[in-house]
């Protein structure tokens, strides 16, 4: 291994384009691992074990989150969700990154995991909260009702924008992108994320002796 793997984080409200760079992301870094959520919902028709999600039963759920094997969870609409803890290691351990698309509230979660010290947070930000609705509006996907209520919960949202270690404001999605890319660039050369820099150093320090 050259490197250990990172937990990479990304936030932001509904259309602030989260997802687009998400995805824009691990087409530009294959070896990138989507974080796949367990949850204790039934699989819908199509739906495949490990693909969409790890469906557990509820009992399996709770004992992994008492056990530690969950990184954060939640509960929506009476089903829990959440992120376990071993493929993450796995694939840290393997030296891939692992993207979680997540709320602020999972974050907070993983950052006080015990993998917390391997986390980089991004925020994403819209320039603007009219440019944010217009983009909610131009998917044409959603009620006004539904608008509405994504617009709601968007100020509460951005309202944790400084407990991350980034924040890129998304005026553009290329340079927006440009930017994610950076990041992710200098948090992989950083020295406690690869751990052959020791052995190197030494490999060094001998031909110096042996000039």
């Amino acid at each position: 291994m050259t490197r250990r793997g990172l937990l990479l984080i990304l936030s932001s409200p509904s259309g602030a384009g989260k997802s687009t760079l998400a995805r824009k992301l691990m087409t530009w870094d294959p070896s990138i691992r989507f974080s796949v959520s367990a949850t204790t919902r039934q699989p819908r028709p199509g739906e495949e074990d490990g693909r969409e999600y790890y469906f557990r039963s509820r009992d399996a759920f709770e004992t992994m989150v008492k056990t530690g094997d969950m990184l954060e969870h939640a509960e929506v609409f009476g089903n829990f969700y959440g992120s376990p803890k071993a493929p993450v290691e796995a694939a840290m351990l393997d030296g891939r990154d692992t993207l979680f698309d997540i709320d602020w509230q999972g974050g907070q979660q993983i950052r006080n995991s015990s993998l917390g010290r391997d986390v980089v947070s991004i925020f994403i930000l819209p320039p603007s909260i009219a440019e944010l609705e217009q983009r909610l509006r131009s998917r044409a996907q959603d009620s006004d009702e539904v608008i509405a209520g994504r617009m709601a919960k968007s100020r509460d949202e951005i309202s944790h924008w400084a407990e991350y270690d980034y924040v890129i404001v998304n005026r553009d999605i290329d340079t927006s992108f440009a930017e994610l890319t950076t990041i992710l660039q200098a948090e992989r050369l950083r020295r406690d994320r690869q751990p052959q820099l020791t052995d190197f150093v030494r490999s060094l320090n001998r031909e110096f002796e042996t000039r």
